[in-house]
């Protein structure tokens, strides 16, 4: 049974919360609430997310605050964050908000339907990269245990070709999601964290390329995916 991937909702005001749990129910995942940027960070130690949305506009800590703090933990600071706001200031405040660390920045009222696509990106996303580790984690196992034996061989090689294809369908999905940031912004934020992503997956694509029949060398080690 696949486990559902978390979705952090950080707003001080509940309606806001109330209302972004109407709108990402439908995509079938866990949803935390947190009413401040401390309550956010708290959560933040103790549980993965796929994706964080945060309010810009809180009391005390405030959403580009929030951010900073979530960048600076290396256990965080590949995370998602998509900032929401009831205010629009002009491309200057949409600026601080990429360089802040986000991978997008929405104005309320926003279009439930586009929210709610844009966050299925980062959690598919997020579900095939577990995946990935585990199946990694397996064939790591498979490798330490370094049988010889026909079936042990057979099984390593159908590990290996499964592996390689949960790969390629994660390479596809973030080929799509670093056009449509693209398209979106053309931000050095933005950019960053597309390739940011984009190397993770080619050091795994290298790794397994190494694992191939034939390819010889040692046996790599397989990156660990953050």
């Amino acid at each position: 049974m696949v486990q559902k991937a978390k979705i952090l909702l950080v707003d001080d005001r509940p309606e806001n919360l109330l209302a972004l749990e109407a709108i990402l129910s439908a995509l079938d995942q866990t949803l935390v609430r947190a009413s401040s940027g401390e309550e956010a960070l708290k959560a933040l130690l103790t549980d993965d997310f796929a994706v964080i949305l945060l309010d810009v506009q809180m009391p005390g800590m405030d959403g580009f605050e929030t951010a900073a703090h979530i960048k600076r933990r290396e256990r965080t600071r590949d995370i998602p964050i998509i900032f929401l706001t009831a205010i629009n200031h002009g491309p200057h405040h949409t600026f601080r908000g990429y360089a802040a660390g986000a991978v997008d920045y929405i104005s309320k009222p926003f279009d439930p339907w586009v929210l709610r696509a844009k966050v299925s990106v980062f959690v598919e996303l997020y579900t095939k990269n577990c995946k990935l580790r585990e199946q990694a984690a397996l064939l790591r196992l498979q490798l330490e245990g370094g049988g010889a034996g026909g079936d042990t061989t057979k099984e390593t090689a159908g590990l290996l070709a499964e592996l390689s294809a949960r790969l390629a369908a994660v390479e596809e999905q973030a080929e799509a999601l670093s056009k449509q940031l693209g398209e979106e912004a053309a931000d050095p934020a933005v950019v960053a964290t597309a390739a940011h992503l984009e190397r993770k997956l080619t050091g795994l694509r290298r790794a397994l390329d190494a694992l191939e029949p034939g390819a010889g060398g040692a046996a790599p080690v397989l990156p660990a995916q953050n």
